[in-house]
């Protein structure tokens, strides 16, 4: 057998520094010097040299009238190129067959469409009790998990015209927007999630998750759906709490932040 790759040499002072570097990302804000060097767990005196050739490169800059150091315009140039360069479908196709190997459940994830949510990648678990997912599938805004997160999250003037022509195409002669309805799309806002139980098909459940990119803009949703005999919708449930959990982790792979709720 051919051994295990040697591990690669690096150059130790870099990533020192960047200690530094990854302190200030994860700060969100500009700070002063005892305060960073904190963060990146050394002493101030020993940061000091690394911000001073931070600063001569761009990747970092220090406020003149404050001393407080924060991100510089080389390092903000950085990163809008890689976000340039980010393909939120290529990246969330690999996730979802992941999920879907772990949790047993069948995954999907959405877009919206011109004529709403719409079913982009489908990734199914390898057991043999699967719920069957078609590309191209439209979701139903009010009785689908995947449906449910977009109408809840995307501004009304997208979300209104194709909640009429589902509601006309049902028939239905009630409100456009109910009042139930409009509770159901607030708690999804407060629990970070959209969750259904036995709603559009009886005997499934599923629930969907989204991620964000670097504007705040819903992307995409991460959506799980399985038997309702063995899916755990409970929002404390590890089912819940993993494809939120993923979600998040993508959103922040686009510039975005951490999902509420």
């Amino acid at each position: 057998m051919p051994s295990p790759p040697a591990a690669q040499r690096g150059i130790q002072s870099i990533e020192v520094g960047g200690a530094l570097l990854q302190a200030l990302a994860d700060q969100g804000r500009a700070l002063a010097l005892k305060d960073l060097a904190a963060a990146a767990g050394m002493a101030p005196a020993k940061a000091h040299p690394y911000l001073v050739s931070f600063c001569k490169l761009g990747l970092v800059a220090q406020d003149a009238a404050s001393g407080r150091y924060g991100l510089g315009p080389l390092a903000m140039q950085l990163g809008l190129i890689s976000l340039q360069q980010l393909d939120p479908l290529a990246l969330a196709t690999p996730l979802i067959e992941e999920l879907a190997a772990a949790c047993g459940h069948t995954f999907a994830v959405a877009v919206w469409g011109h004529r709403g949510a719409t079913i982009v990648r489908v990734a199914q678990p390898p057991s043999a009790v699967f719920v069957g997912m078609r590309h191209g599938t439209v979701m139903s805004l009010r009785a689908t998990a995947s449906g449910r997160l977009f109408a809840a999250l995307l501004p009304p003037a997208l979300v209104l015209p194709v909640l009429r022509d589902e509601h006309k195409a049902a028939g239905d002669r009630g409100a456009v927007m109910s009042a139930d309805f409009r509770a159901v799309l607030q708690a999804v806002r407060e629990e970070g999630c959209a969750r259904v139980q036995d709603v559009y098909l009886p005997g499934i459940s599923a629930l969907a998750a989204p991620v964000h990119d670097g504007r705040g803009a819903l992307v995409l949703s991460l959506t799980a759906i399985g038997p309702t005999a063995v899916f755990d919708s409970r929002l404390e449930g590890p089912l819940v709490q993993r494809v939120k959990s993923a979600a998040t982790r993508l959103s922040l792979q686009l510039g975005g932040h951490a999902s509420r709720g």
